[in-house]
């Protein structure tokens, strides 16, 4: 967890340095990086909460969604920007603040949707996705 903390930050710091503007300007490196994170957070929770319970998912999840992940979405960027954004421009604020907490929930639903699409055996007669094997049903 701390491994992917570590380098979810580094990449977060990464892209703030080469697309981050001014205080006060619209942050969409920000904006951008929790949204996209909301995305990929939804989708391995997804491709995690689809296989059986063990011990090795939850390490995934751990070191994946919390760290990585976490390491790389900032919630206290964005709050600290919103209140920059507020100063300079405060009509943008607003619409920053719950765009952003709207396209990451939206982005979250994507990245589940996607993963269940992906993995989602075809209709009756046809092959089911690469390392897939049809459910066999009940077993007596």
């Amino acid at each position: 967890m701390v491994l992917g903390g570590t380098v979810g930050t580094a990449i977060r710091h990464l892209l703030h340095s080469m697309f981050g503007g001014p205080d006060g300007t619209f942050p969409w490196d920000t904006f951008a990086i929790n949204v996209s994170g909301s995305l990929l957070l939804g989708a391995l929770l997804a491709a995690i909460g689809s296989r059986p319970a063990s011990a090795s998912a939850t390490r995934l999840r751990l070191a994946l969604g919390t760290g990585l992940l976490g390491g790389y979405t900032t919630y206290s960027t964005f709050a600290v920007e919103t209140i920059h954004l507020a100063s300079a421009s405060p009509g943008a604020a607003l619409p920053y603040a719950f765009g952003s907490v709207l396209a990451g929930i939206l982005e979250a639903l994507a990245g589940a949707l996607a993963v269940r699409l992906l993995g989602r055996d075809p209709a009756p007669g046809g092959h089911p996705a690469p390392g897939r094997h049809p459910d066999p049903g009940p077993r007596p």
